[in-house]
């Protein structure tokens, strides 16, 4: 577990505001195994911490168990806590989780399907958003209408867009639908607003399906359903924080997988 500012634990821990902590460690009112803390100071579980003289319970200090989930969105949901129009949002299938919230690790529009990554760790879904960090994101395309070797090559190499130059990482053809569509695999390494219809848009080339089917080094569970979540077990979050930088955990027993829809 990776350290965290010492006024968030102890605020966890029930001593007092966030704001009322900030202004006791400015006051030397707080010790850290035995030395005076100062205001940025993070700390490791297991510290022992005072205030007042008096020693905290270090029991509450650790942070709640990380969690992070695999949803296969549906065509339809919305990646939003609520919608004015009533329509259904992502959250809603997700199981209740306590003393924490679940995040969502990017978005997809509500055309798009596939794999959401949804977690209860804030630091870790910021780190994998940031474009700092370069995550691939892997898409099953079907594309309206016959690609030519030309139009890979250019979408591949990069075109112009609206909001700047953009180009697929890797373009690859998958199993063909029908006469008039073929499905394509293309990876991207940033999260603009609709880029990967955008791209293929450039081309005078039609999306009529859009399914993501990786994040980083997580890759949709098989025989995950739509509506259905898959908790990811220790070696997989681990792969996630390996891949921002970020501490592994200690193996947890195996969560349950696959459950039925809410």
């Amino acid at each position: 577990m990776s350290s965290e500012k010492l006024q968030k634990v102890l605020a966890r821990a029930g001593v007092g505001s966030r704001r009322e902590l900030e202004r006791w460690i400015a006051d030397g009112r707080v010790r850290v195994d035995g030395q005076k803390a100062t205001l940025g100071d993070r700390v490791e579980p297991g510290a022992r911490i005072h205030v007042d003289g008096r020693l905290v319970n270090t029991a509450s200090l650790e942070a709640p168990a990380r969690r992070v989930i695999a949803y296969h969105k549906p065509t339809g949901e919305l990646v939003t806590r609520s919608d004015p129009e009533g329509r259904r949002t992502v959250f809603t299938r997700l199981p209740r989780v306590k003393g924490a919230r679940w995040i969502a690790i990017g978005r997809l529009d509500i055309n798009t399907a596939g794999l959401l990554l949804v977690t209860t760790d804030g630091e870790l879904a910021n780190r994998l958003m940031h474009p700092r960090h370069e995550i691939a994101r892997d898409y099953a395309v079907r594309v309206y209408g016959r690609v030519d070797e030309a139009t890979r090559q250019r979408l591949t190499q990069g075109v112009d867009l609206e909001d700047g130059r953009a180009a697929f990482d890797a373009l690859a053809p998958l199993d063909t639908d029908r006469a008039a569509n073929e499905w394509y695999r293309v990876r991207l390494r940033e999260g603009r607003n609709r880029l990967v219809r955008r791209l293929w848009e450039s081309q005078g080339l039609q999306v009529s399906r859009l399914m993501r089917v990786q994040y980083g080094p997580i890759e949709m569970p098989a025989g995950l359903r739509e509506g259905q979540f898959d908790e990811l077990d220790t070696p997989r979050i681990n792969a996630l924080l390996e891949a921002v930088g970020l501490d592994p955990e200690p193996t947890r027993p195996r969560p349950a997988r696959r459950p039925r829809r809410r």
